[in-house]
């Protein structure tokens, strides 16, 4: 399936893509409230490659805890979008940060979501990379947790995320469309939007909400 990430992000958000994937009995799709963008102005929309993390407490010697990690992000293909499972809410694992951010764009991915913490801030915001974290604290993960497995199905906010499913983010949060039905659910998200467009057209013209619901269908 090849899908124009670029002129979808325009077009479409969070909440139609949730209601459409209720429409299809997949109802547990959006990520959990707490997992928010580092900036909100910012869209993403790709297939996720996905990183497990687990904690850790101690770094043995000549071990480096960076390199499954490392072995994802350069793998990173235009479109796609690092998801990694932290069990978050956590105040300890911290994968993400300024330099994966770098070297991600680099690869021309879209962005990246986590249930973790991340860190570098300032420095992810001036570069306008999309990044959905599940907080934010200055701690390396070295020596507190890594990356076990990449590439393998993974929990994030509360979602199961498979390798390949399509992950949007915007200001209202993180949904998961799973591979098998992306394209009919961009299709009916699409059809939904336009219902959508002419819904607000005729409440601004003054028609009452019940009359335009009755006709539309949609709220």
């Amino acid at each position: 399936m090849t899908l124009d990430f670029a002129a979808l992000k325009g077009v479409l958000y969070s909440p139609v893509l949730s209601d459409v994937l209720d429409e299809f009995g997949r109802t547990e799709q959006a990520m959990k409230p707490f997992v928010r963008p580092l900036d909100e102005n910012l869209v993403m929309f790709g297939r996720a490659r996905t990183g497990l993390y687990m904690n850790t407490y101690a770094v043995a010697e000549g071990e480096n805890p960076y390199e499954v990690e490392i072995a994802l992000v350069d793998d990173l293909q235009p479109g796609d979008v690092a998801v990694f499972g932290c069990d978050g809410p956590t105040d300890r694992i911290a994968p993400w940060g300024e330099l994966l951010s770098t070297a991600a764009r680099c690869r021309g991915a879209e962005g990246c979501v986590t249930d973790g913490l991340v860190r570098d801030v300032r420095h992810i915001r001036r570069m306008g990379f999309p990044v959905f974290h599940g907080g934010i604290g200055p701690l390396d993960s070295r020596g507190r947790a890594k990356m076990m497995a990449r590439d393998v199905p993974v929990a994030c906010g509360g979602v199961l995320v498979r390798p390949g499913d399509l992950v949007f983010g915007d200001v209202d949060g993180v949904v998961v469309i799973p591979q098998d039905i992306a394209l009919a659910v961009i299709e009916a998200a699409l059809a939904k939007i336009g219902s959508e467009n002419k819904t607000r057209q005729h409440l601004e013209e003054g028609m009452l909400l019940a009359e335009v619901y009755a006709r539309y269908g949609v709220l």
